[in-house]
């Protein structure tokens, strides 16, 4: 299942990010994931929210600069190497990913967000390994 992932680009001062997460809960969207990539200037927030269109308005109307991205949700034990051998069955099938980050739970395993080139790719080989994939809908009775 392809995911859309909003990715938002902060300038690097005190409050961007409350601002977003502030603007977000207003407009009642969920965060699940996030992760932010920084340079000296600005950062890249990613994020799994559960509203992606209503995420993009609501910061777009606070003149955010907001994209959407496709990735894919896997999900997996939370148990040494279970990420090694997701890893393995993409490099087997020639699957290249742009980049990942990951949560997990005790109880419920982890889940890996990963963007890679071929999205459609990426899902095929997930599927013909069995890799256990998930939507926004899944993603929140975890």
């Amino acid at each position: 299942m392809i995911i859309k992932q909003v990715s938002v680009f902060l300038e690097n001062k005190s409050g961007r990010l409350n601002e977003v997460t502030k603007i977000l809960g207003e407009a009642g969207v969920n965060i699940s994931a996030f992760t932010i990539a920084d340079t000296s200037d600005f950062g890249i927030l990613r994020m799994i929210v559960s509203d992606a269109d209503k995420a993009c308005s609501a910061l777009k109307e606070k003149s955010f600069s907001v994209q959407t991205t496709d990735v894919v949700l896997a999900k997996t034990p939370n148990k040494a190497g279970s990420l090694s051998k997701l890893l393995e069955v993409l490099q087997q099938e020639e699957v290249f990913i742009e980049y990942m980050y990951a949560f997990s739970m005790k109880d419920e395993g982890a889940v890996t967000v990963i963007r890679p080139t071929r999205v459609e790719r990426c899902l095929e080989m997930m599927q013909k390994h069995k890799t256990e994939l998930l939507g926004t809908d899944e993603l929140y009775q975890l």
